[in-house]
C-alpha cells in the first residue's frame, strides 16, 4: 500500500508540473486539484450507477440510445444525488471527455464542453441537500483564463494533455478499504504549501502537527460525535483527528478564503466524507460566527498568527466574550480565537490550539483573558513549546495550548503541563521537521500526565507539571521556562591552561616575527612592524 501510494503521489505531481512553467503556484495548484477532483467524482458516479443498474445486467455506459434511457437515467440520477450528492451523464465522465479532446491522437477541442460539465456538476445539485456543498467548488478553474495559453487552442492544448495524463491514472477507488487517492489529494497540498511561503499557512498545517492536535484531542477516545476547526484551511486538521479514532460523526469548520473553502469541501469529498456528514462555511469566523449555537466534542485549530480583527465595543456583549470583561487587542485576535473556541467547546470535549509565543507572556488585555482562563474558569490543561521553524512561511517558535471544560477531578484540577519540545525536531533542508519519536515523546507524556502520572509526566529539561499555585505566583505567566528548567551547565573553564597557551601562543608569535625580520633584513626592507 505504501509503495502503491508512493507511486500515485508521484504520477500526480509529475502532471502538476506540465502546468509548473505557465503560471504560478497557486493558479496551477488550482487547476491540478480541480481536475483530479472532477476525475474522482466521475469515477464515483460511474461506479455507483453500475451497482445501481446491476439488477438490470446494465452499466452506465450502455444506458445512453437504450430505449429506456430516460427511466434509467432518472432513477441513476435520483440514487445518485441522495447518495453522491451530485449527478453526471455517462457523456460527462472525465474519461468520455479525455477521450475526446485525445480522439485520432490529436488534440481535439473540449473547453467549451468542458466548462459545461462542470457548471452542470453544480446545477446537478441545485434544491437538493448537497447544493451547499456543491456549489462554487469549481469557480477558481477558469478555462478562459489567458493563464493557460494565449490563444483558445493553446489553452485547449495544454488541458487535453492534463486530462490525457490524468486519464491514464488508476485511482483504485474501487477498493474501499484504502484511501491512497486522499492521502495523495492532502500530499500534494503538502508540496504545493511547500513552495507557497507565507501565504501556506492560508491553508495547510504540516502533517506533524496536524498529528499531535488531532491526538491530544481524541486521548482516551475511540469515536467523536462532532470535530469543528474555526479556521479550517484545507481541512487537512478535521481529517487528521478522523484518522486517529475509528469515526468521527460530523466535521464543521469555517474559512474566509473563498479559494481555500472550496480546497477544503473538494478534500473533504476526496476522503469519502458523505457531504450530510460535513458542514463547511465561507465567512469571517470572529466577526461572523457561522456555528455559534453548537457545541463540539472536539476543536482543533491553527488559526493566522497575530492576525488582526474589529475588536468592536459590540462584542463585549457577544458570549463568545462578555464574561472575560476585556477583548483581545485589535492588533493580535490570538486569545480571541481562543475565546471563541472555548465558546463552542462541549463540556466534556477537549480544544487544541497553535498559537505564537507571545500568548504565554504578554500583558494587558491578553494578561487579564490569560489569568481568567486559569484561575477563574480552570481550563487550561497543558502548555506545549514546538521547535521554531516547523511552519511554511514563519519561523517563529510555536506553542499548543489545551484546554478543557470538565477538569474537576482531583488531581489533575489542581496542575498543568509544561512540555518544552523545542528541542526535538530533525533538520530538513531550510526547515525543521518534527520525527514520528519527537511526536509520540509529546502524546506519551500528555497521556501519563492525564492518567495522574506526574512522576511519569515530568522529565528534566523537558517537561513538568506545575500546580495552580506555582502559576499563580508567576502572575499566570506561561513562559515554559519559567516551569520546565532547561539551563545546561557550561563545563568550568581551566583558567591554568588557558594562560599556559596563550604564553605559547605569544611565544609562536614573536618566534614568527623574528623569522619575518631575518627575511626583511636579507631584502634590505624595513619590517612591517
Amino acid at each position: 500500500m505504501t509503495e502503491q501510494k508512493a507511486q500515485l503521489e508521484q504520477q500526480l505531481w509529475n502532471i502538476a508540473n506540465t502546468l509548473r512553467g505557465k503560471m504560478d503556484a497557486d493558479d496551477f495548484r488550482d487547476y491540478i486539484l480541480g481536475f483530479i477532483f472532477y476525475k474522482y467524482l466521475s469515477k464515483k458516479m460511474e461506479l455507483y450507477a453500475n451497482e445501481v443498474l446491476q439488477p438490470d445486467a446494465l452499466t452506465f455506459q450502455e444506458i445512453e440510445g437504450h430505449k429506456m434511457e430516460a427511466d434509467y437515467m432518472a432513477a441513476v440520477k435520483d440514487a445518485a444525488l441522495d447518495k453522491l450528492g451530485y449527478f453526471l451523464a455517462p457523456s460527462e465522465l472525465f474519461s468520455e471527455l479525455a477521450r475526446r479532446g485525445n480522439a485520432g491522437g490529436k488534440s481535439q477541442f473540449i473547453l467549451g464542453d468542458l466548462a459545461k460539465v462542470l457548471n452542470h456538476i453544480e446545477q446537478s445539485t441545485m434544491g437538493t441537500e448537497s447544493e451547499d456543498d456543491f456549489g462554487n467548488l469549481f469557480e477558481d478553474l477558469d478555462l478562459t483564463s489567458s493563464k493557460l495559453g494565449k490563444s483558445e487552442n493553446d489553452k485547449n492544448e495544454l488541458i487535453v494533455k492534463v486530462l490525457t495524463h490524468l486519464n491514464e491514472i488508476d485511482f483504485d477507488l474501487e477498493n474501499t478499504e484504502s484511501d491512497v487517492l486522499g492521502d495523495a489529494y492532502e500530499y500534494l497540498i503538502g508540496q504545493f504549501a511547500s513552495g507557497a511561503g507565507k501565504k501556506a499557512g492560508e491553508f495547510y498545517t504540516p502533517q506533524q502537527v496536524s498529528s499531535i492536535l488531532a491526538q491530544l484531542v481524541t486521548v482516551g477516545k475511540d469515536k467523536l460525535k462532532s470535530v469543528y476547526d474555526p479556521t479550517c484551511g484545507s481541512g487537512s486538521l478535521l481529517l487528521r483527528v478522523a484518522k486517529a479514532v475509528k469515526n468521527v460523526s460530523a466535521f464543521y469548520g469555517q474559512e474566509m478564503n473563498p479559494t481555500t473553502y472550496n480546497l477544503c469541501r473538494m478534500n473533504m469529498i476526496m476522503h469519502d466524507v458523505h457531504y450530510k456528514s460535513f458542514d463547511i462555511k465561507n465567512e469571517d469566523t470572529l466577526e461572523r460566527p457561522q456555528h455559534i449555537d453548537q457545541r463540539f466534542e472536539a476543536i482543533v485549530a491553527n488559526p493566522p498568527f497575530s492576525a488582526k480583527w474589529s475588536a468592536s465595543p459590540l462584542f463585549m456583549s457577544d458570549d463568545r466574550f462578555s464574561s472575560y470583561g476585556k477583548l483581545a487587542p485589535s492588533s493580535k485576535a490570538d486569545f480571541a480565537f481562543v475565546q471563541h473556541m472555548v465558546h463552542q467547546l462541549d463540556d466534556n470535549g477537549t480544544m487544541a490550539v497553535v498559537l505564537p509565543h507571545g500568548v504565554l507572556f504578554r500583558g494587558a488585555a491578553e494578561g487579564h483573558i490569560r489569568k481568567y482562563l486559569i484561575k477563574d474558569r480552570n481550563y487550561l490543561d497543558a502548555v506545549i513549546g514546538l521547535p521554531a521553524n516547523i511552519f511554511y512561511g514563519t519561523s517563529i517558535p510555536t506553542c499548543i495550548l489545551v484546554l478543557k471544560k470538565t477538569r474537576t477531578s482531583a488531581p489533575l484540577s489542581d496542575r498543568v503541563l509544561f512540555i518544552d519540545a523545542s528541542q526535538h525536531f530533525e533538520k530538513v533542508k531550510t526547515q525543521n521537521v518534527l520525527r514520528d519519536v519527537d511526536i509520540a515523546k509529546i502524546i506519551d507524556t500528555y497521556k501519563s500526565y492525564t492518567s495522574g502520572n506526574f512522576e511519569e509526566a515530568t522529565t528534566e529539561k523537558y517537561s513538568y507539571v506545575a500546580t495552580k499555585a506555582e502559576i499563580e505566583e508567576n502572575d499566570y505567566n506561561l513562559n515554559i521556562p519559567r516551569y520546565v528548567d532547561t539551563f545546561e551547565e557550561e563545563e568550568p573553564v581551566d583558567l591554568e591552561a588557558v594562560s599556559n597557551e596563550l604564553r605559547a601562543v605569544a611565544e609562536r608569535s614573536r618566534s614568527t616575527d623574528a623569522t619575518i625580520k631575518q627575511f626583511c633584513d636579507e631584502l634590505g626592507i624595513n619590517t612591517p612592524f
